[in-house]
Formats: C-alpha cells, structure tokens, sequence
C-alpha cells in the first residue's frame, strides 16, 4: 500500500479485516456522536491550537530524544536513543491522548468522563485533565492492578477521582474495560468514554492513533537534527499499542525502517489449558472478536478470552489494537516477546547505565535493545519509544529486589 499513513487514520474504522464497530444497539449513537465530534475537531484550526498549546505547555512537548551513549558502548553495535515520554506531565505517553480526548470531550459538552486503566498510567492522565477541565472522573481499575499499582491510585484520588476497584473475572485490565462499557450503556448522557488505547470500536482506534501520532512526528525532527538520517529500526512495548503506533504512524512509508513491537513473554509462552503465563497475542492468538473490535485476542479452544499475565500491569490485555494486527499480517512490522526475567535485567541495566527508571512496559522494550542493538553495525540507528518512568512500580520492583518497603 503506497499510503499506509493516511490509511490507518481512515474514517471507516476497518484495517484490512480487523477494526469495525462491534457494539449493543444503544451504543451507536454514542460512537457515531463522538466520530463526527473527532473528524471535525481534526479540521478544526481553533482545536488543533488549544491542543497544541497544552502538548506544550501543560504536558511539556517535545519530550526529549536522547542518546543512550553509555548502553551503546556497553553493548557494542548500533547507537541507541530513547524517546523520553516519561518526561511528560503524569510520567507517560498516555496524557497525549488525554489531552485530545478530554478537549473533545468538552467540545461536546460532556460532564463526566470514565476510563479504565491497567498500570495506572492512563488512569492517571485521564484524572488530570478532569481536574484541569472540571469534569468528574471515574476509573476502574482490575483489583488485581488496584493493589500492585497503588501509587497511582493514591495520586489519581488526590486528584479528586472516583479510583473503583473491579473485582470480577481476572480482576485486570480487560474486568476495567468491561464495567467502564457497562457504566456508558448504563449512562449514556453526558458521559465520554476516555478508553485508554488504540482498541476498542470505532473511532478509538484511530482517534488515540492520531493523538499519539505526535510522538513519531518529533522522533523524524529530533532524529534528522542529532544524527543527519532517518532511524534504521524503531521498537515499542505492545499492550493495547498506543505507545506503539504512536511512535510507529509518521514512519509507516519509510519502507527502511524496520519495526518491532515486543508483547508480555511473562514467565513463559508455552500455555496449556488451566493457565496462561504471558500477554504475547501473536505467538499463541487468534483472530476473534471482542470488546468491540476485531482483531488478535488470546482465547481458549472454545473461543473465549483466556487470563493472561504480565509483571506490567500495562501489557496484560488479552488483546491487541487492531491497526497493529493489520500491519503485523501486511508484514509491515516484526512482533518480538520478552520475558519477566529478560525486563527485570532490563530495567537495572538502564538504570545503572544512564540513571533513568523506566516503566516495567518500557523495559519490554529495552529488553528487545538489548538482543538487537549487539547484531547491528555501529553505523545503524534505534530508536527505542521509553513510554513511560518507574516510579509507579515500586511495590512490583521491591518485591522482586527484595527490599522491605515497610
């Protein structure tokens, strides 16, 4: 396809046969709302000013492209930069579509925005641009996500947000996701969905898509300047794939650029029928549909979404954006895995080599750096999306680090 770019923002919703709009009767005419509200927001010069505006001076864009010179010499071969959206306000990329989703949000003259959240980061950003706009919030979040990511809870009711722990089914992300469509079916007037990723029916895949977008579109700038040429291989972390495909989107026709996106390998990919240890859809998934999207979902022999499993509580959803499953079949981009223990060493690695914590989902990332960069010659690039810090899996890393928080 000569223009992927524009293709994966297209107004119909499908991916080749991934994407649609998967959803009850009475949901329609809430997406159709917000569809018209996005695609005229898009065109819409005062919009793309005050959006603007806030990327830059509430959440401090353009977040920094830094040269990890120190991890370079350390593991030999290609130079490694990090794309820091940890540095943005609320520690992760997550506030870039926050920003777009809650102005619009207010465009339509919503007065209660609800969202759900894993690792507690879109969570977080959603909760701040509530208190920034003067809209009630209200996140779920799986049990299991509630007690391991405290941190965030504890800041995302500072912030005067209802924090609702959801105690059925696997107690994680896709329980969040589910109850949140149980409240908007249940309350349809004057609520707005904030979904946190690039899933869901349309127009969210694409809407978060084009949010996030920015993130690309600094990495050409910043690249060009330090280095004089394009990127030779781009990685992200792949949960739901907002991180991903914002990083991924302005390099789509760069045919070159090689990309990579590394799913939750957890303790093993081997499954069998009682336990699934990982997150990793396209290694063992299938195509199914669920949550009101078509796209790859772990799923056991009778079709039904199997528990998965992550260190992160970002990358443990059963399933995967639907552009990403789309551009994965095209072979437009690589999937890669890493396990729990390959993260770990991971995040310490970057942590003593240039003194910065990443996020467990990001350290999925470095982990695949650090297979890829020592087989590269020293001429080749990577760049690396670090979507976001460490500082919310402290009581994840301190039971691994054996350090008594008490």
């Amino acid at each position: 396809m000569k223009n992927l770019k524009k293709y994966i923002l297209n107004k119909s919703g499908h991916f080749g046969k991934y994407g649609g709009r998967y959803v009850p009767e009475m949901l329609i005419p809430i997406m159709e709302e917000l569809e018209e509200a996005f695609y005229e927001s898009k065109k819409d010069p005062l919009f793309k000013k005050e959006l603007a505006n806030l990327y830059k001076n509430y959440s401090g864009r353009p977040t920094p492209l830094y040269f990890c010179e120190n991890l370079t010499k350390k593991l030999g071969g290609a130079k490694i930069f990090m794309k820091n959206e940890g540095l943005n306000h609320t520690g992760a990329h997550k506030i870039n579509h926050c920003l777009g989703q809650g102005l619009l949000a207010k465009r339509m003259g919503k007065k209660r925005i609800i969202a759900e959240t894993g690792a507690g980061q879109h969570g977080l950003a959603t909760a701040t641009i509530c208190a920034k706009l003067g809209i009630l919030c209200t996140v779920y979040m799986g049990a299991k996500d509630y007690k391991r990511q405290l941190p965030n809870v504890f800041w995302m009711e500072r912030l005067g947000a209802e924090v609702i722990a959801v105690e059925t089914g696997g107690q994680i992300l896709r329980d969040a996701i589910n109850t949140a469509l149980k409240d908007l079916i249940s309350n349809p007037e004057g609520t707005h969905y904030l979904l946190g990723t690039v899933c869901g029916p349309h127009p969210y895949p694409v809407m978060n898509a084009y949010f996030q977008s920015i993130v690309g579109k600094e990495v050409r700038k910043q690249i060009i300047k330090q280095t004089g040429k394009l990127p030779d291989y781009l990685v992200a972390c792949m949960g739901g794939g907002s991180n991903a495909m914002g990083l991924f989107h302005d390099f789509l026709d760069d045919k070159n650029i090689k990309m990579i996106g590394v799913e939750a390998g957890g303790k093993g990919i081997h499954e069998n029928d009682k336990k699934c240890d990982h997150a990793a859809r396209f290694q063992t998934g299938k195509t199914g549909v669920a949550e009101g999207f078509k796209s790859y979902f772990l799923q056991d022999k009778d079709g039904q979404l199997k528990s998965t499993y992550s260190i992160s509580a970002g990358l443990d959803y059963s399933g995967i954006g639907p552009q990403i499953a789309y551009l994965k079949e095209i072979n437009r981009i690589e999937t890669s895995y890493a396990l729990d223990e390959e993260v770990l060493e991971a995040y310490k690695l970057l942590a003593k080599e240039e003194g910065i914590f990443a996020a467990l989902e990001s350290s999925h990332a470095i982990a695949e750096v650090i297979k890829l960069a020592p087989t590269l010659q020293k001429d080749k690039v990577i760049v690396f999306n670090c979507s976001g810090r460490g500082d919310k899996d402290l009581f994840i890393l301190s039971e691994k680090f054996n350090f008594n928080l008490s």
